[in-house]
């Protein structure tokens, strides 16, 4: 065997080890919780429990994972192939095919413990398949899997950690690029569309988002893209991010002046920069997610400019680009290390302009690392 292949078998055998265990967590997580099986249909959670990045089809794909017992994959017998070739398939999960004729549902419930009184559904199940599972179920008490999968997924091992600094590196290669394509008569559509093939050359498999706020755009958070003209002296907010082929998601947004910003607005970025950059520097154990938040808002509101903070600082970010934790007001949750969050607090000027900074920073043990490293200083574009 030569090196190449050794290493290959080693990262499966690795992967493979790290879904058995995360399968046995879950149901530990699950019984601890009162939940007597877990079903879970295709999304994050699939992905993160077997490595099977499953297409959502109206056909049912469901993982049935008892509190107790050999998890089994319920699959359309035509998406049988998929399902052994994925990392599922070298899990020795039993993998029950449905024909198209079959109720794949009651097919799950002859499955479930005869006793199973509480079974968790994925947070992003579709409506018509928990419906359907409450007709073959009628006894069972629904639940949501997401209060067992949230508190697994959130804790990051070192390997996610690793995963998530790769996207993040991405990312940041992109954000070094995009002076290139910003200028006066371009429009944000076609800034975008340069930005877009970008993220897919450094190495991500999809572009999750893409947006280009010029002038008065850049007041709204989720703007994305339009056709206005890109004009000299705009200040621009770009925030991109994709997902890797592991899955794992890049999130970063930086901002961009085409010329000298105006005196308002360099007063308001300096406020914001300082911050954010106070919002890394508290990161620690301990330190809950609401007093996490109000570290950057006190400075903003101190300065006159709470009200034009719209939004909480931060999501937990891994196979999904919004996940637990939250850093927002009103959520005690205590930071623990592993967990990774974006800290982009924002001012936005209604009718003008507006600035986000965004890193992605994971909790470590005696403090915070911030994953992305481009500058976070305002980016003057020569004219």
């Amino acid at each position: 065997m030569d090196l190449r292949a050794a290493t290959i078998l080693t990262l499966v055998t690795h992967h493979t080890h790290d879904l058995t265990d995360r399968l046995a967590r879950a149901q530990k997580a699950a019984a601890e919780a009162g939940m007597d099986a877990l079903l879970i249909s295709p999304g994050a959670d699939l992905r993160y429990l077997t490595g099977y990045e499953a297409l959502p089809l109206e056909r049912l794909t469901c993982l049935v994972l008892p509190a107790s017992g050999d998890p089994l994959m319920v699959v359309p017998a035509l998406e049988k192939p998929a399902a052994e070739a994925s990392p599922l398939g070298g899990l020795g999960l039993d993998i029950l095919a449905w024909a198209e004729t079959d109720d794949p549902y009651a097919l799950v419930a002859s499955r479930l413990p005869g006793s199973a009184r509480t079974v968790g559904l994925d947070n992003h199940m579709w409506a018509e398949k928990v419906l359907n599972f409450r007709r073959v179920l009628p006894d069972a008490e629904q639940a949501l899997a997401g209060e067992v999968l949230g508190d697994l997924r959130m804790r990051k091992t070192a390997a996610e950690v690793e995963s998530l600094r790769a996207a993040a590196a991405a990312i940041d290669s992109v954000h070094r690029r995009v002076p290139e394509w910003l200028r006066p008569g371009r429009t944000e559509r076609e800034v975008g569309q340069d930005i877009a093939d970008a993220i897919l050359a450094a190495g991500h498999v999809t572009v999750d988002f893409v947006i280009v706020g010029s002038g008065p755009n850049g007041a709204s958070p989720h703007h994305e893209l339009s056709d206005r003209v890109i004009q000299a002296g705009d200040q621009v907010v770009v925030d991109i991010g994709g997902a890797m082929p592991d899955g794992y998601c890049s999130d970063s947004t930086r901002d961009y002046s085409l010329g000298a910003p105006s005196a308002e607005y360099a007063e308001y970025f300096a406020v914001l920069l300082a911050a954010q950059k106070a919002q890394c520097d508290a990161i620690r154990p301990g330190i809950t997610a609401e007093e996490l938040d109000a570290v950057g808002r006190d400075l903003i509101t101190a300065a006159g400019y709470g009200e034009q903070f719209i939004h909480r600082t931060g999501h937990g970010i891994g196979l999904e680009t919004h996940e637990e934790p939250y850093i927002v007001s009103g959520s005690a949750r205590p930071l623990e290390p592993g967990m990774a969050f974006s800290i982009e607090p924002g001012i936005y000027l209604a009718g003008k302009h507006g600035a986000r900074i965004e890193d992605i920073a994971v909790c470590t043990q005696d403090g915070g690392e911030r994953l992305n490293l481009t500058t976070r200083e305002l980016v003057v574009v020569d004219l």
